[in-house]
């Protein structure tokens, strides 16, 4: 096959697939004989990028291999062609996958340590639903937490090559900065997320608040209460009929 040939094959296979493809891969579609060497592969993907200089689409290698996808700057403009609103995520699902990303492997006790709330188990259930994170192994330390690390779909979904590609991070202060680094979309506000952090976290705290005191604080002996109260009903005046009133009994044991 000649360097066209070899480029156009390529171009259709990714435009066919919708996902990232290997080096490997592409090189198995074509017929034995006839597959091109890996080198000849990667320099058919530079040429067509040199072409798609000017255009609105581009092969880009991501964790996974290679992909087609429309530029950055078209995306936008794009966006009346997806009728679905993309999922909102909150400001703290997205610092707590920086946690991870950035201090991997990392258990959910540290990130509450380090972000000072503690992190709803519905944070880790959407990061772990999307694929973004996993569970990479267990502390060794009572308890054995689990520790949390990034995926290979982590890094297709934000357009990277492996962890080193991540942007700088000084603290959680310059989240700004890595949303707009990532291309990370608009994130609904910290309070609201943090308000469900500390309903997950306080929610067993509320339940008992709500249950019925049985005896206050201030009580000396709950059996001396429990004599009192007794006390209080037998001497109001009854009503319609005498109450009997048997011997206190003694006390068992």
């Amino acid at each position: 096959m000649d360097e066209n040939e070899i480029k156009y094959f390529l171009e259709a296979a990714l435009l066919a697939a919708g996902r990232p493809l290997s080096i490997d891969q592409l090189q198995g579609l074509f017929d034995g004989r006839m597959a091109p060497e890996k080198s000849e592969i990667r320099k058919s993907i530079a040429t067509l990028n040199d072409e798609y200089e000017d255009r609105g689409i581009v092969v880009s290698e991501v964790a996974s291999g290679f992909r087609m996808q429309v530029k950055s700057s078209m995306a936008d403009r794009l966006q009346k062609l997806w009728e679905d609103r993309p999922p909102r995520y909150s400001r703290a699902l997205f610092e707590t996958l920086a946690l991870i990303a950035y201090r991997q492997p990392i258990t959910r006790g540290e990130i509450e340590e380090i972000r000072g709330v503690s992190v709803s188990s519905n944070i880790t259930r959407q990061l772990l639903e999307r694929e973004w994170v996993r569970v990479v192994g267990h502390r060794d330390v009572p308890g054995r937490p689990a520790m949390f690390g990034t995926t290979k779909g982590f890094l297709d979904y934000f357009s990277l090559k492996k962890l080193d590609d991540l942007p700088p991070l000084a603290d959680l202060s310059d989240w700004e900065s890595l949303r707009v680094q990532l291309n990370l979309p608009d994130v609904e506000g910290r309070d609201g997320a943090e308000d469900a952090e500390v309903h997950d976290a306080g929610s067993a705290e509320a339940d008992a608040s709500n249950l019925p005191v049985l005896y206050p604080e201030d009580a000396e002996d709950p059996d001396e209460l429990i004599e009192d109260q007794l006390e209080e009903q037998l001497e109001e005046p009854a009503e319609e009929e005498e109450l009997a009133v048997s011997e206190w009994p003694q006390p068992v044991g």
